[in-house]
């Protein structure tokens, strides 16, 4: 019975979800949703963001009671969220991104779940991406 190597560090995801990584207060989420520069969706998910001052990526979560209504489906949705957040974290520009949940997320399994997160994280990194290239001076 032989024991696996262990991956190198750098390959490995972080598996914390740290304050720095989250918006943590009213005055942190307003600037977002008054100024987003990007939006990304499904019918079922929206992800807003706006260019940070921050170092790294933050994550903020709004699943409301009204398109969720049992709370194990709103931290389902959150836990998922913030997971995949974390495998995509160090790809993302310093953005600051709101998850809002819209009618039908609780109706949503969870492969389905995960793979349409993971596309608007995508997304929304080629976005900022691009966003970056354009101004920054060529």
């Amino acid at each position: 019975m032989s024991e696996q190597p262990t991956p190198p560090p750098s390959a490995m995801v972080p598996s914390g979800f740290d304050k720095s990584q989250r918006l943590l207060t009213a005055a942190d989420y307003q600037p977002v949703f008054d100024r987003a520069v990007f939006k990304v969706s499904t019918p079922e998910l929206l992800l807003l963001a706006t260019p940070s001052d921050r170092p790294a990526a933050r994550l903020g979560l709004v699943i409301g009671r009204k398109h969720a209504r049992r709370a194990v489906d709103r931290n389902r949705v959150k836990r998922i969220s913030r997971e995949q957040f974390r495998h995509v974290a160090a790809t993302l520009p310093p953005v600051d991104i709101i998850v809002l949940g819209r009618k039908g997320v609780a109706n949503l399994d969870h492969a389905t779940l995960h793979r349409q997160l993971q596309q608007l994280f995508q997304q929304l990194a080629a976005k900022a991406e691009r966003r970056i290239q354009q101004d920054s001076p060529a």
